[in-house]
């Protein structure tokens, strides 16, 4: 059976390069801000770009927060990508400006942490890199070590603060990659995964984490 996706139109993200990339993995593909079809989707993207506190604007003005919380909670699967990403933890703190102080936004919470402003000598981190992944991992499942991935940002997550408080359920599994120090390049979480990297800029190595993460949907 034909897999179902939603790539998630709230007015950030490269749309039509998500979309190309997941109709290449065989999924039948939609492009759309009707919620209806977002939450009945076997799987949902959240592509984003640009800052967080303008993609969460959009995503909030979308009600993209509430399908994606309603879908987690359903055990329904979920894509982040790069800033769609960054908005599944608890906030985002950006400098736009060095003069101006520091600006908090809340994000969607679904996981705890804070998005901030790489310590690095160059930024952005723009272009290829690689990912240090769990040998039991889905989304990298047949992805050599040395692959590399396209990056494109300048905030990422430096610290992973979830603690599981039931030793029954599986923990996440927490992808790292390194531009001047670690930082979380990719999650994998029951129904909700995310990476920091554009998959659908990455090559055969991209376009076979996208497979995988379609193979997965039920």
């Amino acid at each position: 059976m034909t897999s179902r996706v939603v790539v998630l139109d709230y007015g950030s993200g490269n749309l039509r390069s998500a979309q190309r990339a997941m109709e290449r993995t065989g999924a039948e593909v939609t492009v759309t801000s009707d919620p209806q079809q977002a939450l009945e989707a076997d799987g949902l993207v959240v592509p984003g770009v640009g800052s967080f506190s303008a993609c969460m604007a959009s995503l909030r003005e979308a009600g993209g927060d509430r399908i994606i919380g309603r879908r987690v909670a359903g055990g329904r699967p979920v894509l982040g990508i790069c800033v769609g990403m960054q908005v599944l933890f608890d906030r985002g703190v950006e400098q736009p400006d060095p003069l101006e102080e520091d600006r908090a936004t809340e994000g969607c919470g679904e996981w705890p942490g804070t998005v901030e402003r790489l310590h690095a000598p160059i930024l952005p981190h723009m272009g290829w890199n690689t990912v240090k992944a769990p040998s039991d991992s889905v989304l990298f499942d047949g992805i050599d070590d040395g692959e590399r991935f396209y990056f494109v940002h300048s905030y990422a997550v430096r610290t992973w603060d979830m603690v599981p408080l039931n030793p029954r359920v599986p923990a996440p599994k927490v992808i790292w990659s390194e531009h001047g120090e670690p930082f979380v390049a990719a999650v994998e979480n029951g129904p909700l995964s995310a990476t920091q990297f554009h998959p659908e800029k990455s090559g055969d190595a991209g376009a076979r984490l996208l497979s995988n993460w379609v193979a997965s949907l039920p």
